[in-house]
């Protein structure tokens, strides 16, 4: 450890001399020189004046005399507050002169099979096969942790000897909460020799400061012996680990391990090994989105369905609810009870009445509106039902006791751990912090779980909320008759008139549900002050009031961004941050359109809405606007981009919500298809036209049209 900016040695590896071939008192307090040479040191303090991030400049390449003999060795540099520089030096293999392009050729193969994989299996497999091939480690293993970091051996490659670990669960003990920490700092570690000891640092403890000097960054830094001895009860002698990120939070790791002796990978090997570990979790992390997103959207369309079936005043509500589709559909479930509008009905296999009775006891003494468990057995024992017919429950706390229970049995799993996980005495208490002792077999330990259903997902749980928003609002519709209310303001928000513009010809279509009731859609058209045209489409999940004020809000904040200057992307970031943060139950559907009059540039943007149709092209045939498809309002963290694309002249683009193309006879596919039809075969694509030719009189849903000519 150097201070800057003179470069005197303020503390060292008590291991200098038998690396560098001088002791301790020969170099402590004195200047880098003294242990490197004149000429290496200068190497180091040019590097270290030169403005960016170090690491982008490591491994400096030096070459000093020890004992009479040449040899090249590695520097790594890291800088930490208060003016020190950490260097460290090893001994260098491999190919040299190392350079980013070298290490991209190294996994230059293995970057373009992550990107061509369609699956997170392929993208574990690839990874662990071309780690290992880098690396030569005996295993290589990829380990995935859940949201309690549990971990699980995903994808292995190694020695055709050693038994498999693939399919091992480990508990979360076995990485500490101050070892994540430590994991989402630095990417990579690595233990060369587990039989390694350790050389202090002189003196122990920063001379200017008093306090232990930072060595998070560092590749050398000394483990645990905690560690150690947790590697040596598996029979490890060297390992690496590789960190894989979600968001800046760990989301797995990439492990290796080496029986044979002791393993030290070149620098230029690590290095490769660790950017081929970022592009995993930048690919795993999309294709997880990617996977969310269409989950995310399938469960929404079910809710759409399921919501506008809740407003047909001639069914009850439970009857609507166990139709098709069901609420068994939304959250699959063994069965499910509806107790809603005075009406009891079930589907699949619930447990008997008196026992459903309990269970809705207990779900509204938890002052929850959504009570879950997947343990019955822990969390209502009181209730002797039978796992096999209900272990687990999800229920929806209604107004006046009223509710919708889901129910599922059993699911005997066999967790293979390696090592019983009970068997983890956590025994040395450090202040606030637990250190564990390490396991003492890694044998097979298998653990049944019994008596427990399989886990409610996130998804299942954020439909769950939205029926049961949905649910509320239809009791009170269905007992107030004062919702005309909602109707005078929403069409309050629709504009007048919408503008004439030269060279142009725009058209927009109302339409409401049948009988009159509240959607959520809204459309909007302005010219911005510098003369180009902005339109948009918005739908906003649910019906009434509550859907009513929500798309005010969306609304007035959409069209003070757009008016502002904002580009459509990045109103719709905008917006969707104001809809999480204040209004965090909405969610809806929004597709932004900026438009240059004078050239048909248009910019787009969309949030989980229908794409539009353009149309007018030399053969007639619509297709969907190149428009990027990204989360709808409502979903933390979304981001949102604009896309370009140009309206030529006798082109249309048509606009349009999901009730002008969604039946509850007939799948969204096949909407469009008739929507596209339609389009080819009429000249006349003004809105009200439109909408005329595909709405039918009973519709469930609103239905919004808007239909922007170039001439």
């Amino acid at each position: 450890m150097v201070r800057e900016p003179s470069f005197e040695i303020r503390q060292i590896s008590a291991n200098v001399d038998d690396l560098l071939g001088r002791s301790v008192d020969e170099v402590l307090n004195k200047d880098l020189s003294a242990l490197i040479g004149i000429d290496q040191a200068n190497l180091i303090r040019q590097a270290a004046a030169t403005f960016g991030d170090l690491r982008q400049r490591n491994p400096l390449e030096l070459t000093m005399a020890v004992r009479g003999y040449t040899r090249p060795f590695d520097a790594l540099l890291h800088r930490e507050p208060g003016g020190i520089l950490l260097i460290e030096i090893e001994m260098a293999y491999g190919e040299r002169p190392f350079s980013f392009p070298n290490t991209y050729q190294a996994v230059r193969n293995s970057v373009e099979e992550l990107n061509r994989a369609d699956g997170l299996g392929p993208l574990y497999d690839t990874a662990a096969r071309a780690v290992r091939e880098l690396t030569g480690f005996d295993r290589v293993m990829v380990y995935r942790y859940d949201r309690d970091y549990n971990g699980e051996v995903v994808a292995e490659n190694k020695r055709e000897d050693l038994n498999s670990f693939l399919g091992l669960h480990y508990p979360a003990s076995d990485i500490p909460a101050q070892a994540r920490a430590m994991y989402e700092k630095s990417w990579l570690r690595l233990i060369s020799d587990v039989d390694y000891a350790p050389a202090p640092l002189v003196p122990p403890m920063d001379p200017d400061s008093g306090t232990p000097v930072d060595l998070t960054h560092a590749t050398l830094r000394s483990v645990s012996p905690i560690h150690i001895e947790y590697l040596k009860n598996m029979g490890v002698r060297a390992s690496m680990s590789i960190s894989l990120l979600r968001h800046g939070r760990l989301w797995g790791l990439i492990a290796c391990h080496h029986y044979a002796g002791p393993h030290l990978p070149p620098y230029g090997a690590r290095a490769a090994a660790e950017f081929l570990g970022s592009t995993l979790s930048l690919r795993m992390v999309d294709r997880f989105d990617e996977d969310q997103l269409r989950e995310q959207l399938a469960a929404q369309s079910l809710l759409s369905h399921l919501t506008a079936a809740t407003h047909n005043d001639a069914e009850p509500l439970a009857t609507t609810l166990l139709g098709v589709p069901s609420v068994l559909d939304l959250l699959p479930a063994t069965g499910v009870v509806v107790n809603v509008g005075g009406e009891y009905g079930t589907l699949g296999s619930p447990p008997a009445p008196d026992h459903v009775a309990a269970i809705a006891a207990w779900a509204r003494s938890t002052g929850e509106d959504i009570a879950v468990t997947e343990c019955l057995s822990r969390d209502v024992p009181a209730v002797p039902v039978d796992p096999q017919i209900a272990a687990g429950a999800l229920a929806l706390n209604l107004p006046d006791d009223q509710y919708v229970i889901w129910f599922r049995d059993e699911a005997v799993r066999s967790v293979d751990w390696g090592g019983d996980p009970h068997n983890k005495a956590i025994a040395v208490q450090e202040g606030d912090q637990v250190r564990l002792s390490p396991r003492k077999s890694f044998d097979r330990w298998r653990e049944v779980v019994d008596k427990c259903s399989e886990p409610w997902a996130p998804i299942q749980l954020e439909s769950a909320e939205g029926l049961r928003a949905n649910l509320v609002e239809e009791l009170y519709r269905r007992t107030r008759s004062a919702l005309r209310v909602a109707e005078v303001l929403q069409r309050s928000l629709l504009p007048e008139s919408i503008p004439a513009v030269e060279g142009w010809e725009l058209s927009a279509d109302y339409r409401p549900a049948a009988g009159g009731r509240v959607g959520g859609d809204w459309y909007d058209a302005f010219e911005l002050r510098d003369g180009r045209l902005v339109v948009l489409l918005g739908d906003v999940a649910g019906h009434g009031l509550a859907a009513a004020g929500t798309m005010a809000q969306l609304r007035n904040a959409l069209r003070a961004n757009l008016f502002a200057g904002a580009a459509p992307g990045t109103a719709i970031s905008d917006l969707n941050s104001f809809s999480v943060h204040l209004m965090p139950r909405t969610f809806a559907t929004v597709i932004v359109a900026r438009i240059d009059i004078r050239t048909g540039h248009v910019e787009a943007s969309s949030a989980g809405h229908l794409m539009p149709f353009i149309t007018g092209s030399v053969d007639n045939t619509p297709t969907a606007a190149p428009i990027k498809l990204s989360p709808p309002i409502g979903v933390r963290g979304a981001t949102y981009v604009t896309s370009e694309f140009v309206l030529e002249p006798g082109q249309f683009m048509v606009m349009f919500s999901d009730g002008l193309v969604e039946r509850r006879t007939a799948s969204i596919d096949e909407g469009l298809q008739r929507l596209a039809s339609q389009l080819a075969a009429s000249r006349d694509r003004r809105a009200p036209t439109v909408s005329a030719a595909m709405t039918p009189n009973d519709t469930d849903d609103d239905v919004t049209v808007i239909s922007l000519g170039r001439r």
